[in-house]
């Protein structure tokens, strides 16, 4: 187990140095920079002043100088400061981040509570009312856009509570918290527990026609020991796998769920960040969005091994 780990944590690594140079010279490729957008919007162009910024920022430089500067600024945990409020990155970053994760999290954690159950509870009725109804309930959350979604939801509140469940300040207690995360958690969630659902319930599907299965009900187990333990864990790897993808994804695509509800969140301000060309900013913003997805991908590894033993034997 040890030894599997240390092989997926080498493949981390080796995949974090190559999203790092696609992020810096992806960033460069676009056209403009911190400069053209300053005198732009200033209405007036001074070449003098104009490379007088260009090079207090460093970008006159080599692409490689720039890169290898960055680079060393990860490794010893400078990531430098906003070109916009000319404030430490981590100042502006580290406060946003609690915000998104705790959105995200509650997300999926409604998506695997409501997905899994569901999906089980389909594949067991099989072709009953209401193994019809949970279908099309699920193929009507996966169509319906979170955006389109969530703004349904703030007419809603407004129309039959009078209220608008915003972000206007931070929540000075657990409950306060999950008051305010809870409605555009479920709203981002509701996409991610359809999905969730239908794959449970194909792979339950599919695990239920194997013969242990059959086996299992011929010693006399019950039907709850059945379909629990010895159906709904053989079924779980590609739900693992969904779980880590959505959860790897809202950590980075929350924008319009921020946006919607008012989050001040890591995504929506990586929008703004890349709408200024604040290198630093987009450069180690999207770098974090890229190592927690990179991680969740780790441990969606390690419940592999830990679900199915023979898949750390065989690696």
């Amino acid at each position: 187990m040890f030894l599997y780990f240390l092989r997926r944590l080498g493949l981390m690594v080796f995949t974090l140095f190559g999203v790092s140079i696609a992020i810096f010279l992806l960033l460069r490729i676009a056209p403009g920079n911190i400069a053209d957008i300053l005198f732009d919007s200033a209405g007036m162009i001074d070449p003098a002043e104009k490379q007088k910024i260009i090079s207090d920022l460093g970008l006159d430089q080599p692409l490689v100088i720039q890169y290898l500067h960055w680079l060393n600024g990860l490794v010893h945990g400078d990531f430098g400061y906003s070109y916009v409020s000319e404030k430490p990155v981590l100042q502006e970053v580290l406060p946003r981040i609690p915000i998104t994760a705790r959105l995200a999290l509650l997300a999926i954690l409604f998506a695997v509570c409501t997905g899994v159950p569901v999906g089980v509870v389909s594949a067991v009725r099989q072709n009953s009312a209401i193994d019809y109804v949970l279908r099309v309930f699920s193929l009507a959350a996966l169509s319906m856009p979170a955006f389109w979604l969530g703004l349904l939801v703030l007419m809603a509140f407004v129309n039959w509570a009078g209220v608008l469940p915003i972000y206007d300040q931070a929540p000075d207690s657990l409950w306060a918290a999950l008051l305010m995360f809870g409605v555009p958690a479920a709203t981002v969630g509701l996409r991610s527990s359809a999905l969730i659902m239908r794959l449970t319930r194909s792979s339950m599907l599919e695990v239920m026609r194997q013969d242990y299965i059959r086996t299992a009900r011929s010693k006399g187990l019950s039907e709850p020991a059945v379909t629990f333990i010895h159906a709904l864990r053989n079924a779980m790897l590609p739900v693992i796998t969904t779980i880590g993808v959505e959860t790897a994804f809202l950590f980075g695509g929350l924008v319009v769920t921020e946006t919607v509800f008012n989050i001040p969140g890591v995504a929506r301000f990586l929008v703004e960040a890349i709408r200024w060309r604040d290198y630093p900013m987009v450069q180690n913003l999207v770098m974090f969005i890229a190592t927690v997805v990179v991680a969740v991908n780790l441990l969606v590894d390690l419940t592999y091994a830990i679900v199915d033993p023979r898949i750390r034997l065989g690696s």
